[in-house]
Parts: C-alpha cells; sequence; structure tokens
C-alpha cells in the first residue's frame, strides 16, 4: 500500500516528484494550492510555468493573488501558447516545474485559431523528453451539463481528451474536491 501524500501537512517529509504529476479538478476546488504544496515539499526552487493572461480586471487580481500566495520558491514564465517549447527551454532536473493550468492554455489555443490536436501532440511528445518533474493542473470540465453551443462543446471535449492523454502518461494523477485530494493514479 502507498504512504499518503499531505503536501499540505509541515509534518510531511519531502516528497520526489514523479516525473509526470496531473492534478484535476473543478474551479476553485484548491487545485493549484495543492499542484504548489506538491512541488514546495520537493524542491528549494521550482518553475510556475503560467498560461493565464490578464485579460480583464478579474483576472489580473486572480494573478496577483497566485504570485503572491506562491513567494520567493517560485520563478514565473508565462506561456500562454507556446507551452511544449517552453516546457523544454525552461527543462532542468534540479527545478521542477508546475503548469497552470492545462485548461486555460487550451482556451487560449482555441481563441487564438491554432490547431489544437497539433499543440497537445507537440506537447505530449515532449513531455518524456523533460528533465525536469512536471506537475499539471487542469480544470475537470466533463461532470457539468452538456454546453448548448458548438465552440463550448469543442471546448469539453477538447479539454477531456488532453486530461486523459495526460492522465495516461502520469505517474500520479489527483482529483481535488473541497480541497481534499483523492489519489487516481499512483505508479510506483
Amino acid at each position: 500500500m502507498s504512504e499518503r501524500i499531505d503536501p499540505y501537512s509541515a509534518a510531511s517529509p519531502a516528497l520526489r516528484l514523479p516525473r509526470v504529476t496531473l492534478v484535476l479538478g473543478g474551479a476553485r476546488s484548491g487545485k493549484s494550492r495543492y499542484g504548489e504544496a506538491l512541488v514546495a515539499k520537493a524542491a528549494p526552487r521550482a518553475l510556475y510555468l503560467a498560461t493565464a493572461e490578464a485579460g480583464d480586471a478579474e483576472m489580473a487580481e486572480r494573478i496577483r493573488r497566485h504570485r503572491e500566495r506562491r513567494g520567493a520558491l517560485w520563478e514565473t514564465v508565462e506561456e500562454p501558447l507556446a507551452l511544449a517549447p517552453a516546457l523544454c527551454r525552461e527543462s532542468r532536473a534540479d527545478r521542477p516545474i508546475l503548469v497552470d493550468c492545462l485548461t486555460l492554455w487550451l482556451a487560449n489555443l482555441l481563441a487564438a485559431g491554432r490547431a489544437v490536436e497539433s499543440e497537445i501532440a507537440a506537447l505530449l511528445d515532449a513531455v518524456p523528453r523533460l528533465e525536469s518533474p512536471v506537475v499539471f493542473v487542469a480544470n475537470e470540465v466533463g461532470l457539468g451539463i452538456v454546453p448548448e453551443n458548438a465552440l463550448a462543446r469543442r471546448f469539453r471535449d477538447d479539454a477531456g481528451r488532453l486530461n486523459q492523454s495526460v492522465a495516461e502518461r502520469a505517474e500520479r494523477v489527483v482529483f481535488i474536491a473541497a480541497g481534499l485530494p483523492l489519489v487516481l493514479k499512483e505508479v510506483g
């Protein structure tokens, strides 16, 4: 039986991050905070690869709060579109990477008219070559009702396929609900 991982506990020993971890959850579920805690327990320095763009005042405030919460441990690189190249460029064995979040990245790709399937393929091809352990954060968007418009349905479907593809390659997958982690997959 594997040991329960509690990144929130100060008593938890430093963790060895798997090469790929996927943290899923709904909006405001605590998934970013959980991913940050996993990485903070594992290394003295880390990279926060942010996919969000401050398109309005509310999002700018959300980004500001995230940066403030993270503190000095984190170097931040903002990359809303070219995620695979950024991961390859920034990967180092001594520094884990937190990607927050895959769902915003997908929305950015759709809004920019990019070829979603090829961008996802490039990301999935890059992951095995990375030196850094990576924690991906993503929204689980498939638990609600079927959206009424074609773009929203495409987004939901693409997000579901993206999450499945990353989960398939991940050694650890954690679902967060109400701030509580449920380990869905643990390899090794």
